[in-house]
């Protein structure tokens, strides 16, 4: 029973670690299903985190500095949108830019503001999401496995990782169920076709980035104002980059990318885990090592269990109407 109760723990541990590379992953998803590469997923959850904890901090709402960031991670996402889409610019370039804009500015700003070498106070009571119990979990929490499965990995989370989790068969839905999604979908492979039907291709890839701003800023305002209660200088600490090679292990399909982004959180746990544990004929592996394990075992995934992915034909391709 305490080896399912450890493994459950794991479990739980790589489901919270997973939300925010799941919200970066759809967000990831969204943009480069409409053609838009955007390697700024990282730079909008900063800000996003950045946001959210200081309007937490000052308001003393965890819901309203979820909102703020969700739109600076939105006006972050216009103006990549207006960069790649309206001026047709390096994709590539942008997104960087933005990354290294929101990690300056967040950690200029959190210095100026809070003197504490930028990172901010921490967050307490209402100023932070706390664990929700899912319904019937002391009822259903008495079942031997099931219970202690439902009451450890599905209950007591926050509120934003049940909307992360929300957000899976959500886009799937809106992919492949609504006319918005197979116009966006069109739009990533052949934006001249979309044109000529007379839909516009500016439009459905502005709607998409978004879109994309949107879950962005969910996993931003997750990693702060719910995960660690406060922000930290470079908190995201690459996982908008984790989720765009999650992206591609997925092959750009929702459902797979919540089981890729699942993986990596679990990975994640594991080497949490494993860190001051001494393994047999090994002994103490150090921590370095063990922090390394994650993104050592994505390379290798990657490079050996993927096949070949092939993203939309049009990905960042600025599309030039024809006269």
């Amino acid at each position: 029973m305490e080896l399912i109760e450890t493994a459950f723990g794991i479990l739980a541990s790589g489901l919270r670690l997973a939300v925010p590379l799941l919200c970066a992953c759809l967000a990831g998803l969204y943009s480069e299903r409409s053609g838009v590469v955007d390697i700024g997923l990282e730079g909008k959850m900063l800000a996003s985190a950045f946001a959210a904890t200081v309007t937490a901090l000052s308001v003393g709402s965890a819901l309203a500095g979820m909102v703020v960031g969700l739109a600076t991670a939105v006006v972050l996402a216009v103006v990549h949108g207006y960069a790649a889409i309206s001026q047709r610019g390096n994709q590539i370039v942008s997104g960087m830019a933005i990354n290294m804009l929101a990690a300056g500015l967040t950690a200029l700003l959190g210095n100026a503001w809070f003197k504490e070498g930028g990172r901010t106070p921490s967050l307490e009571g209402a100023q932070r999401f706390h664990a929700i119990d899912l319904p019937l979990v002391e009822v259903i929490g008495t079942i031997p496995v099931l219970g202690p499965f439902y009451r450890t990995v599905l209950s007591g989370h926050p509120l934003p990782a049940y909307i992360a989790l929300a957000a899976v068969p959500l886009t799937w839905f809106l992919l492949y169920r609504t006319r918005w999604g197979l116009r966006l979908r069109a739009v990533g492979e052949n934006p001249g076709a979309v044109d000529t039907a007379g839909i516009s291709v500016t439009a459905l890839r502005y709607s998409a980035v978004v879109a994309c701003g949107l879950m962005c800023g969910l996993g931003g305002a997750y990693l702060a104002v719910a995960q660690a209660a406060s922000f930290l200088p470079n908190m995201t600490a690459g996982k908008g980059f984790i989720a765009l090679a999650a992206l591609i292990f997925a092959k750009w399909r929702p459902v797979q990318a919540l089981g890729a982004c699942l993986l990596f959180g679990l990975l994640d746990a594991v080497a949490i885990r494993l860190q001051g544990v001494a393994l047999p004929g090994i002994g103490q592996v150090p921590v370095q090592a063990i922090q390394a394990l994650p993104y050592i075992l994505t390379v290798i995934l990657l490079a050996g269990f993927v096949g070949r992915a092939i993203p939309p034909k049009a990905i960042g391709v600025p599309y030039v109407k024809e006269r």
